[in-house]
C-alpha cells in the first residue's frame, strides 16, 4: 500500500498532490463556511430581500410570518437545496469522466452525457406526463447510454482525447435530433422546453429534489470510498493492471456513477453546462491531483459555483430573472476555448 502511495506522487510529473494534512483540513474547512455563507445568502437574496434576523425567526424559532415563511419555505429553501445538489452533482461527474477517460475535455455537457439525460426525461414528459417521479432514473438511464455510447465509439476509432470529444459532439447532435423530433410531435412538452434546455432552478420544490438528492447523496459516498482506486485509474491502463487493478470493471463502476450523478442532477434543473468542465480544474488547481481530497474538494467547489451563478441570475436584472444555464454558459465557454489552446500547446494524439 506504502509503495502504491509513492508511486502515486513520483510516477509523472502532472500528479502534483499537496498532501499536507495541515493544508488538506483548512481547504475543506474554508470551502465548506463559505457554502454555508453562500447558502445563508441565497436564501436571503433575491427579488425581495430577506434579513438574516428574520430567517432565524422562521427556520430557528419556528416563527410563521406570513409572507416571509412562504418565500423562505416554500421558495428559497427548495431552490437553494437545488443549487447545492445540482453543483455538487455536476461537478463530481465531470471530475469521474475527466479521471478515467484520461481527458482534460470531458465533461457531462460536452461528451453527450447531459443530451442522453435530457433526451430520457424529454421522453417521460411526453409519454408519461403524470409519472414524474420517474424522471430522476429515466435520465440516470439516458446519461449511462450516452456515455457507453461515447466510450464506444471512441474506443472503437482510436480512445485519443480529440476522438472522444469529437464522439461526444456527434451524439449530442444525433440525441438533440430525437429530443426536437420529440417536441415537435408533442407539442404541450414544449412549453417548458426553453427552461430545460437552458438549465434553471426556478420552481422547483422539495419533492422534485428529494429522490436526487438521496441519489446523489450515495453516489458522493460510493466515488469517496473508490478514490483510491480512482487515482489508480488515473496513472494509465497500463499501470493501473501492473498494481493489480481490474481496469475495464472499475471503469464500468465509474461511468455508472458519473451517469447517476449527472441523471440526478437534470432531471430537476434542465441541461445545466460547464459546471463538469470547470469545476474539476479548479478543484485541482487548488487541491493538486489526489482523488481522495478531490472528491470533497469538487462536491464543495461545485455547490459554491452553482450558487453564486443562480445568485447572480437572481439579483444582476432584479425583479426580471436570468436563467442560471445563461450564467454559466457566460463563464463556461471561455474557459472551454482556454482548455482547447491550453491542449494545443500539448501532444493532441496521445
Amino acid at each position: 500500500m506504502k509503495a502504491i502511495d509513492i508511486l502515486l506522487k513520483s510516477s509523472t510529473r502532472k500528479f502534483l498532490i499537496k498532501n499536507t494534512k495541515s493544508y488538506n483540513f483548512f481547504v475543506i474547512a474554508l470551502l465548506t463556511i463559505l457554502l454555508l455563507f453562500s447558502i445563508a445568502l441565497s436564501i436571503s437574496i433575491g427579488s425581495s430581500k430577506i434579513p438574516l434576523s428574520k430567517i432565524y425567526s422562521v427556520l430557528i424559532k419556528g416563527e410563521e410570518i406570513t409572507k416571509e415563511f412562504q418565500i423562505i419555505n416554500y421558495v428559497r429553501i427548495p431552490r437553494t437545496l437545488a443549487a447545492t445538489i445540482a453543483g455538487c452533482a455536476l461537478s463530481l461527474s465531470g471530475l469521474i469522466l475527466q479521471t478515467v477517460l484520461n481527458n482534460a475535455l470531458a465533461g457531462p455537457s460536452i461528451i453527450g452525457v447531459n443530451s442522453g439525460a435530457g433526451l430520457f426525461t424529454t421522453l417521460i414528459m411526453a409519454l408519461f406526463p403524470y409519472y414524474i417521479t420517474l424522471m430522476p432514473i429515466a435520465a440516470f438511464v439516458g446519461a449511462l447510454i450516452a456515455t457507453l455510447l461515447v466510450y464506444f465509439i471512441a474506443k472503437k476509432t482510436g480512445a485519443s482525447r480529440v476522438t472522444i470529444v469529437l464522439s461526444g459532439v456527434a451524439v449530442s447532435s444525433f440525441i438533440g435530433a430525437i429530443t426536437d423530433t420529440i417536441f415537435t410531435i408533442w407539442p404541450d412538452t414544449a412549453i417548458s422546453r426553453t427552461s430545460f434546455l437552458i438549465g434553471g432552478l426556478s420552481g422547483v420544490t422539495m419533492n422534485s429534489i428529494k429522490l436526487p438528492g438521496i441519489l446523489v447523496f450515495i453516489s458522493f459516498i460510493l466515488v469517496f470510498i473508490l478514490s483510491y482506486d480512482m487515482n489508480i485509474l488515473s496513472l494509465g491502463d497500463e499501470t493501473a493492471k501492473s498494481l493489480g487493478l481490474n481496469v475495464s470493471r472499475y471503469r464500468f463502476i465509474f461511468i455508472v456513477l458519473s451517469s447517476l450523478l449527472s441523471g440526478s442532477a437534470i432531471s430537476f434543473a434542465g441541461l445545466l453546462g460547464f459546471i463538469g468542465l470547470i469545476v474539476p480544474h479548479a478543484s485541482r488547481f487548488i487541491a493538486g491531483y489526489d482523488s481522495r481530497l478531490l472528491v470533497p474538494v469538487s462536491a464543495l467547489l461545485g455547490s459554491l459555483f452553482t450558487l453564486f451563478c443562480d445568485i447572480l441570475s437572481r439579483t444582476l436584472f432584479a425583479p426580471y430573472e436570468v436563467p442560471v444555464g445563461i450564467i454559466m454558459s457566460f463563464l463556461g465557454g471561455p474557459f472551454f476555448i482556454y482548455l482547447l489552446f491550453k491542449q494545443k500547446r500539448r501532444v493532441v494524439d496521445d
